[in-house]
């Protein structure tokens, strides 16, 4: 069985994002970049089916341009076997179906079963390639899976209902998995494992060897901005009494919370 893992490239946690102009989005001069975390369990998954020989090839499936590779890098050294990187200047700035339509183009092409999608992206946080990508490709899906049990052409999948419940769903194969934080712990790259994916090589396919036509992005994305400034805090003096009336009072009338 092939398994597909999408990975996308995203500012680490820690960065301080500045806004590079209202209509040009974040300034990447300085920022960090990491894999997405929630991409992490997905190919950590992709991993263990590996491990378990229930997987015969891991393949790592990215939309970027040549300064993604680090990333694609890193999931090889941790065990994954094979990378595509999807660049085509119609890619560039790319909404939610734009990704998913490069993405379920070469997932078709590479012949994957199984597609491992982290739930979101800590940058966008839209959450809409996974199901996309599925309705894209024509199979089932299963989202925000937290345990997920794959045997034969089977696969069963429990992620949290609210309320303290949880779904339990169960697909066949070919099926596409979106994953959440819980699924496992992702390992670290070994220092074998990153001498060896310096040698791997990363195919990179464009829109054309996709089969696909370039086309604008339906969404995009303006008047990008930070938000508001935080005001200064304020002590409250005098009694108990009078600070708590102060307080219930700017709670109500300024903070409007009450």
């Amino acid at each position: 069985m092939k398994v597909g893992v999408c990975l996308k490239q995203v500012p680490a946690t820690d960065t301080r994002i500045k806004i590079a102009g209202p209509d040009a989005g974040i300034d990447t001069a300085d920022i960090k970049w990491e894999t997405n975390p929630y991409d992490e369990f997905a190919l950590e998954a992709a991993l263990q089916l590996l491990d378990n020989k229930q997987a015969t090839e891991v393949i790592v499936f990215t939309v970027g341009g040549p300064d993604t590779e680090g990333r694609i890098r890193d999931a090889l050294a941790r065990g994954a076997t094979a990378a595509i990187r999807l660049d085509d200047p119609s890619f560039a700035n790319p909404d939610s179906l734009t990704v998913a339509r490069a993405l379920a183009a070469a997932a078709r092409g590479a012949g994957v079963e199984l597609l491992l999608c982290g739930k979101q992206a800590i940058d966008g946080d839209n959450a809409q390639v996974p199901a996309m990508t599925a309705e894209l490709l024509g199979w089932p899906q299963v989202l925000v899976v937290d345990q997920l049990e794959i045997w034969d052409k089977s696969v069963k999948a429990w992620r949290q209902a609210g309320g303290g419940s949880r779904d339990v769903v169960a697909t066949r194969l070919p099926a596409v998995i979106s994953t959440d934080k819980g699924l496992n712990t992702p390992r670290y790259a070994s220092l074998k494992g990153i001498m060896m994916s310096k040698k791997k090589p990363i195919d990179v396919k464009n829109a054309a060897a996709l089969g696909l036509s370039a086309s604008a992005p339906v969404v995009r994305t303006s008047n990008w901005g930070l938000p508001p400034a935080r005001p200064a805090g304020r002590v409250l003096s005098g009694d108990a009494a009078a600070a708590a009336a102060e307080l219930v009072r700017l709670l109500r009338d300024e903070a409007k919370v009450l």
